[in-house]
């Protein structure tokens, strides 16, 4: 009996957040190496598993990088990795889902929602059987002892706790005999 994953296509796939700086403007970033699968056929029904590499966080600043990568936010010599694995995917409308599921970081973890739009299936031109989808979500970084910030003269935080999540991914159906 055969089985079917699919596994990400890291060249088509991006994941990136942002979070409000001095409380007027986003700063952006990316997680630059991360790996997913989804284990089965029918992606509604089942497993989907993300492992971020937290070294690979990157905003383009050589110091902002280190800053996030030290014990102040991931610690990443400590926690090497983020991890979130599905719980549930409820269908809301044709193309769009709402993706339960527990997200971990620094040995946190807590439920996080996902909003995801189902982009289709495809044929590659070599013949490999790949979809997409679009990702968003939210999450509180105080939650997962994230929680460095220095307060503002003029009142707020410099750093925002939410944190806003954005994926455009792409995986490939692998199977296996």
């Amino acid at each position: 009996m055969s089985t079917s994953k699919w596994v990400l296509d890291p060249a088509h796939s991006e994941l990136y957040f942002k979070v409000k700086h001095l409380m007027i403007t986003n700063v952006k970033g990316s997680f630059t190496s991360f790996s997913a699968t989804i284990d089965g056929e029918n992606f509604e029904k089942s497993v989907i598993t993300v492992t971020i590499e937290s070294a690979s966080i990157s905003t383009n600043n050589k110091d902002r990088d280190a800053h996030l990568k030290s014990g102040d936010f991931f610690d990443t010599e400590k926690y090497p990795e983020i991890k979130f694995v599905s719980t549930s995917m409820d269908k809301e409308d044709d193309d769009e889902y709402v993706l339960n599921g527990n997200l971990t970081i620094k040995d946190v973890t807590k439920p996080v929602a996902l909003k995801v739009e189902f982009g289709g299936t495809k044929k590659d031109p070599w013949g490999n059987e790949k979809i997409g989808f679009e990702v968003k979500g939210k999450f509180n970084r105080t939650d997962f002892g994230l929680s460095w910030n220095s307060a503002l003269e003029a009142g707020g935080v410099l750093v925002s706790e939410e944190v806003k999540l954005e994926a455009e991914v792409q995986f490939v159906k692998q199977v296996s005999e």
